[in-house]
């Protein structure tokens, strides 16, 4: 971690561990408008994430193995990032404010609305892979299959 004066600590590669799998950053309230406009029909997995260690070190692991086993995949993948892109969060959970606030957490959108949600006491204490069964089981329940799987 880098720190120094009026600085916190370095939090590039935790967004990277993210990007780097084509999730695409929302860093301001104007991104996850245009994002829930743009993507408002078909499916999105929404990551909240965090610099939390405890979570969040095994949310984005999650994210990357779930993408790797899944047969179906949400046709959008976005991400906004708690206690760094602050008001980009506060008008993600604007979205889904039926849930209490919680980071790191995963959201799941069907044609704009949510339909699951992953908050922190479902992935803190976990291993990434069991973090990633839960992302699997989210997919799997709201993820078309193309018509010949049907």
């Amino acid at each position: 971690m880098q720190f120094g004066f009026g600085v916190g600590p370095d939090t590039s590669w935790m967004r990277e561990e993210l990007t780097n799998l084509g999730v695409e950053e929302l860093k301001t309230p104007e991104d996850v408008d245009k994002a829930m406009k743009d993507y408002g029909k078909g499916t999105m997995l929404m990551v909240i994430n965090s610099v939390c260690g405890c979570a969040a070190g095994n949310a984005r692991p999650g994210v990357d193995i779930a993408l790797k086993k899944a047969e179906q995949k949400p046709d959008h993948l976005v991400t906004v990032f708690a206690g760094q892109d602050k008001e980009a969060t506060e008008r993600a959970r604007e979205y889904f404010s039926e849930y209490p606030p919680s980071s790191p957490a995963f959201a799941f959108f069907v044609d704009g609305e949510v339909k699951a949600m992953v908050p922190r006491h479902r992935i803190e204490g976990r291993t990434r892979d069991e973090v990633a069964e839960d992302l699997l089981m989210v997919f799997d329940a709201f993820v078309e299959k193309p018509a010949e799987e049907k």
